[in-house]
C-alpha cells in the first residue's frame, strides 16, 4: 500500500495544503518519511488523515465558484467499528459545506472494503447539501454491493458511475462536466 500515491497530475490546477479554504491548508507532507498506516500497512505520506484509523483521503481539486470538490480515498471504509463516515462528515464534509461546496465527487478505486452501520450521517450529509449531490466513481463492485445493503444509494449516486476509467485523462472541470451531465439526467428521470 505504501506505493499507492494519490493522483498528483492535477497539482498544476490545485493543491489542498495551499488552499486557504481547505481543511488541510498549511499541512506539510514529507516525501521521505512514512508515518501513517492502515492496520500494519504504511501508506504514502501524501494521503491526508481525517481522524479515522482506516480511511484516508486526498482532496484533488476544489472549485468554490461552481461548488464542487473531487476527493480520492484509500483504505477500508469502516462505519461499523471505526465510524469512518462520522470522521469524514464532521472533519471534512461539514468544513467544505461551510465554504460553499455542495457537490462531492468521491474516487474510490483504492477503497478495499466497506463495513456498514446505519445511514444517519449519509442522510444528514444529503440533507445538508440541498440542491447538491454526492457521486462515487470507480469503487469496487463488492463495496457498491455493501453500500446497497445499507441503502446508501438513496444518498450517493454510484451505479451510473461505477467505472469512469478515463478520469485521469480529463481535467478536473472536464470530469465535473461529465458527471454533472449524468446527474442532471438522473434528476430529470427520478
Amino acid at each position: 500500500m505504501h506505493n499507492i500515491e494519490p493522483y498528483y497530475s492535477w497539482e498544476k490546477f490545485y493543491v489542498s495544503d495551499e488552499d486557504v479554504n481547505s481543511p488541510f491548508y498549511g499541512k506539510q507532507h514529507s516525501m521521505l518519511e512514512y508515518t501513517d498506516a492502515i492496520y500494519d500497512h504504511y501508506i504514502h505520506p501524501q494521503w491526508d488523515f481525517i481522524g479515522s484509523e482506516t480511511l484516508y483521503i486526498k482532496i484533488l481539486f476544489t472549485d468554490y465558484n461552481r461548488g464542487f470538490t473531487i476527493i480520492e480515498m484509500i483504505g477500508e471504509w469502516n462505519d461499523a467499528v471505526h465510524n469512518d463516515i462520522m470522521y469524514f462528515k464532521r472533519n471534512i464534509v461539514d468544513y467544505m459545506i461551510k465554504k460553499g461546496i455542495n457537490q462531492f465527487i468521491l474516487i474510490g478505486e483504492n477503497v478495499f472494503n466497506f463495513h456498514g452501520s446505519d445511514d444517519c450521517y449519509y442522510e444528514e450529509w444529503f440533507a445538508d447539501i440541498e440542491d447538491g449531490w454526492i457521486t462515487a466513481i470507480n469503487f469496487q463492485q463488492y463495496v457498491i454491493d455493501e453500500w446497497k445493503k445499507y441503502n446508501l444509494d438513496s444518498y450517493i449516486n454510484f451505479d451510473e458511475f461505477a467505472e469512469i476509467v478515463d478520469w485521469r485523462t480529463l481535467s478536473p472541470p472536464e470530469l465535473y462536466e461529465k458527471i454533472t451531465k449524468v446527474v442532471k439526467q438522473l434528476i430529470i428521470y427520478s
